[in-house]
């Protein structure tokens, strides 16, 4: 015997229901400070770096990113591998 239950709810509907905090507030203090982090950047580089000071897990955390994109990519049949020149 197979039952299918289907829920029709938004995200935060369903985190309610789930008993998650709302961390709502929290986001949006983050996106702030990373808007305003942004407006002074004028490179790469400088991005790059300000990326690895802000990220939740700095430097590991972009490679592990990195490396999800790339091997999803790969998956997908989009390439993802580096091309060398």
């Amino acid at each position: 015997m197979n039952i299918n239950v289907s829920v029709d709810c938004t995200p935060e509907e369903a985190c309610r229901f789930l008993g998650l905090p709302d961390v709502t507030k929290a986001d949006e203090v983050y996106v702030e400070a990373l808007t305003k982090a942004m407006k002074g950047v004028g490179s790469i580089e400088q991005l790059q770096e300000m990326t690895k000071s802000i990220a939740p897990m700095g430097q590991f955390g972009l490679k592990l990113f990195q490396q999800m994109m790339e091997s999803g990519a790969a998956m997908s049949g989009m390439g993802g591998g580096s091309k060398k020149d």
